[in-house]
């Protein structure tokens, strides 16, 4: 009775934990990492830095969102399958019940104020992905030869441009780790991260993904519901890199099969740019305004459709994943590995975090008290974020 009791808790605990970052979690992917790591590596202490960039570079490699998957991940290692649904439900459902209002004209996003609040929440975006960027940098890069390897990643993501580049980065680290980080890949038995996923399972979610990835296009004329499905399953299972880079594949196939006009997919993908949590929800709104299909079934079909197959492969890896790491040559590797996301996050820092946030002074001392305030008065960054937002409402957008 206890051990249940217990479980039902650590699902709730997972439950409120995303529901507010659900709620504040502004910025895109990067900066969910960002938000991620302070709330659950320095302030509940759920894994260790090195750990969080572990899992950091494993959903980096799978295609599907790589933030949703992070925090797909981190649910279910507190609180098993329960936590991994609360987790993935609490950060997704603010942003897609947005949007389907958003669908059906609801102007939820007009006025000067709401728009100077929304410039304030891309510039604590910066804030929190500098500060993330910096705790990760002092634990993950203490030596020249880790640090050489994310100065390398910096220079690749943007000589690469794209998922390409991001994946290439990891790759290139984790084999510069396995050369040149032998002496420094002891790993201590608290990092491990033990996930309630057996071999079994594993490989059942793997063959989960594949089979809908094969029978969803032989089955897609028997139904709307299953071209629908087919259409947005396939966006998810064939991004690497997720966020914006789902978009020519929606367009594709919501766009260029005269489903939803290019109007309404530029309104939506600027709605979708202007609230919190993961850039995929994007498919609840297109979901909404598919034809031959009741609204919110639509929005609820497309938002499950392009999430599942990211979180079957994650599954199907991670049993796997978990032996893996455990050899010292995997250890080395990771530690590359690790050294190549904190490059891959610095650059992201610039493009497109601050690129798309500092546009003149204001907006660069606004960032920067929001950085001091999380590093130096070590500010919740629930509390940062909503100062700056409202900060954010005084500065003239220009």
């Amino acid at each position: 009775m206890v051990e249940k009791t217990q479980a039902r808790g650590r699902v709730s605990e997972v439950f409120w934990a995303f529901l507010a970052l659900g709620l504040t979690s502004f910025g895109g992917p990067v900066a969910h990492l960002g938000y991620f790591r302070t709330a659950f590596v320095e302030r509940r202490k759920w894994l260790t830095e090195s750990a969080y960039a572990d899992l950091v570079a494993l959903c980096q490699f799978l295609p599907g969102p790589a933030s949703s998957q992070v925090g797909f991940a981190l649910g279910l290692l507190r609180a098993g399958p329960g936590g991994a649904a609360m987790a993935w439900l609490a950060f997704t459902l603010p942003s897609a019940i947005i949007l389907v209002l958003f669908a059906f004209g609801a102007a939820v996003l007009d006025g000067p104020v709401a728009s100077g609040i929304i410039h304030g929440l891309k510039v604590v975006a910066v804030a929190i992905v500098a500060h993330a960027v910096w705790g990760m940098a002092r634990n993950l890069c203490p030596d020249k030869t880790r640090t050489g390897i994310a100065l390398a990643a910096i220079f690749t993501v943007v000589l690469v441009s794209g998922p390409l580049g991001q994946v290439s980065a990891i790759v290139l680290g984790g084999l510069a780790g396995l050369a040149l980080c032998r002496d420094s890949a002891a790993v201590t038995a608290s990092e491990s991260l033990h996930f309630p996923v057996t071999r079994k399972a594993g490989t059942v979610a793997l063959g989960g993904f594949a089979g809908l990835l094969i029978l969803l296009p032989l089955l897609a004329g028997m139904a709307a519901w299953l071209e629908i499905a087919d259409a947005f399953y396939r966006s998810g299972a064939l991004v690497f890199g997720g966020g914006h880079v789902v978009l020519p594949l929606l367009e594709a196939e919501v766009v260029q099969s005269g489903w939803v006009t290019p109007d309404e997919f530029l309104a939506g993908y600027g709605a979708a740019q202007a609230v919190p949590g993961p850039l995929f929800t994007f498919a609840a709104y297109l979901g909404a305004l598919l034809p031959g299909i009741n609204a919110l079934a639509g929005a609820l079909l497309a938002l499950l459709a392009i999430f599942i197959p990211g979180f079957l492969l994650l599954v199907g890896v991670l049993p796997f994943w978990n032996q893996f790491r455990q050899w010292g040559s995997a250890q080395a590797l990771m530690r590359g590995a690790n050294a190549a996301v904190v490059g891959i996050l610095g650059a992201a820092l610039y493009q497109p975090v601050w690129t798309s946030a500092i546009i003149g002074a204001e907006e660069f001392a606004l960032a920067l008290t929001g950085f001091l305030l999380l590093t130096v008065w070590k500010l919740p960054a629930w509390v940062v974020v909503a100062l700056v937002a409202i900060a954010g409402a005084f500065i003239p957008v220009q």
